[in-house]
């Protein structure tokens, strides 16, 4: 049995981090057994969102106790809540010899590596160049052209960051940046 692994991808806004890690996981599928990272919120359960399946809903002092315990890898808070990544989960699905998946934050990224050591991974996806990142989040029809010059004055500086990455990609082509994590992921879990 291959060992488990928690797959960290980051890189700034626009560059294709959630399209890619749907790809690895759809390649995936029949060949490793992947599993996803559930984050603990302090927020309310919305409509039919269930403890465990969504978020794992704690309250904010259970929430500061995990934090205490070394048991939040990484967090944020953001509109008054707290999100993070738990370690006990993310521990049991390494050891079980699943595959985890995240589309994380460089911080977060760095922490579950410091956290984790050789059972994760961290993956920077790069855009092609800046004008094709630009391109790319123009192409969203989400955003003023405002906060698309503020994702992307943020994205040349997330660049720099790079670095503190073990692999760096490039994403050119979903396909093949989906294929050479796939490598990465084979070769990492021997």
């Amino acid at each position: 049995m291959n060992k488990g692994l928690i797959v960290a991808i980051s890189g700034p806004s626009g560059v294709g981090k959630g399209t890619v890690t749907a790809a690895v996981e759809s390649k995936l599928e029949g060949i490793r057994d992947v599993a996803h990272s559930i984050s603990v919120t302090t927020r309310a359960p919305r409509g039919s969102e269930q403890d465990g399946v969504e978020y794992y809903f704690r309250s904010k002092e259970e929430f500061e106790e995990l934090i205490e315990a070394g048991q939040i890898i990484e967090y944020d808070e953001y509109l008054g809540n707290y999100y993070g990544t738990p370690a006990g989960p993310l521990a049991k699905m390494a050891e079980d010899g699943k595959v985890v998946l995240l589309d994380i934050t460089i911080e977060g990224s760095l922490a579950l590596k410091e956290f984790f050591g050789d059972d994760a991974v961290t993956i920077f996806l790069a855009p092609p160049s800046m004008e094709e990142l630009r391109r790319r989040l123009k192409g969203r029809n989400t955003e003023t052209d405002d906060v698309i010059e503020r994702r992307l004055t943020e994205a040349a500086n997330e660049m720099k960051r790079s670095g503190e990455f073990e692999y760096i990609l490039e994403n050119h082509d979903v396909d093949e940046t989906s294929e050479e994590i796939l490598k990465i992921i084979n070769k990492e879990s021997r």
